[in-house]
């Protein structure tokens, strides 16, 4: 049967109307997503090299923004994520820029002692808040160098002296990135923890972040520098234990080592971090606190090294005491503080 001329004219019509609008919904949706681009290299500073570059980035942009809007749309989870200054990275430039750069560290550890062994856990506070005691500096910026192993045994060091001494110093990572060269820690290439507190008892102490501030890029070590600080040792928290590291962490700020790599820890804006993720320890990072969320969640207070802008003002918050013993992203596989 035949359609009758001025049904099949009226029936292309709305084809062609409807695929106008979408047309045109699409080219305003795009041009929203432009000037959202736009804003956002001006707020973080964005220049690129050419119009090539610029259309490749604002692809990426456009595509995380939709990545992090369908996440917080699903409306089922404890966090959210939101557009940072990560948001024109893929993802594999976002790990090799921010964390451990794959540095395979020596796996041989030699055993040390644990000094919070023997505390009962009912003596324990139900919270703890570092910052409200005057133990933590404010937050640190690594930039495109992967020494994010330097901010947090300098997190944890910093921790120690004012819990000591009573006064809180900002002290130098870049003193570590820059001199710490001789063993495992290779500066903006990755490090450990560990092998950082070893340097500083060794080299007597680490000087302040004023005297030899810090440059994001490897440089010539600076001979002489006053050390404003020291530690005598070191002690890794057992493996594995989140009882044991909140014993740690309720007397003292703790490094703790994650699996930092994955898109939610990319661009992680606020809440209790819970759900999946990977036990890749790339990131090292300070444990300086623990509580429970309205909803009752347990969580692990964290400091982190990349700018206010991330996170909760550059903090984060991650589930604590989990099924898994390894812990959220693996923070329980390799925690260790300096001591006095």
């Amino acid at each position: 049967m035949a359609f009758p001329k001025a049904l099949l004219l009226a029936i292309l019509g709305c084809v062609c109307f409807f695929s106008a609008v979408l047309a045109a919904r699409e080219l305003s949706d795009d041009s929203a997503m432009v000037a959202r681009h736009e804003q956002w290299m001006l707020q973080y500073g964005r220049d690129y090299k050419d119009e090539a570059e610029k259309a490749r980035r604002f692809e990426l942009f456009k595509a995380n923004v939709k990545f992090i809007e369908s996440f917080n749309a699903a409306g089922n989870r404890k966090f959210w994520l939101g557009i940072n200054q990560f948001a024109d990275l893929t993802n594999d430039e976002f790990r090799a820029t921010k964390t451990n750069k794959g540095f395979n560290p020596n796996a041989v550890k030699v055993p040390t002692g644990f000094r919070y062994a023997n505390v009962s856990p009912d003596a324990l506070p139900a919270t703890v808040d570092w910052r409200t005691k005057g133990a933590v500096t404010p937050i640190k910026d690594q930039g495109q160098c992967g020494c994010c192993w330097a901010f947090s045994a300098v997190a944890a060091m910093e921790g120690i002296v004012k819990i000591s001494t009573g006064k809180l110093i900002s002290l130098s990572e870049q003193e570590l990135v820059d001199c710490d060269v001789h063993g495992e820690d290779q500066g903006c290439n990755g490090g450990e923890m560990d092998d950082a507190f070893k340097f500083i008892i060794k080299n007597g102490g680490l000087t302040t972040e004023s005297n030899y501030p810090y440059s994001a890029q490897d440089g010539q070590c600076k001979a002489g520098s006053n050390s404003a600080a020291t530690i005598k040792g070191y002690e890794d928290v057992p493996a594995n234990d989140e009882a044991a590291l909140m014993k740690a962490v309720a007397n003292q700020p703790v490094s703790v080592a994650v699996d930092g790599g994955d898109m939610t820890f990319q661009f992680y804006s606020g809440g209790v971090m819970t759900g999946s993720c990977g036990t890749d320890l790339d990131h090292g990072i300070a444990a300086i606190g623990y509580g429970k969320a309205s909803d009752g969640t347990k969580y692990w207070l964290l400091k982190n090294s990349w700018g206010t802008t991330w996170g909760e003002n550059g903090f984060l918050r991650m589930e604590k005491d989990i099924s898994d013993k390894r812990g959220m992203c693996g923070l329980a596989m390799q925690p260790s503080y300096p001591t006095e």
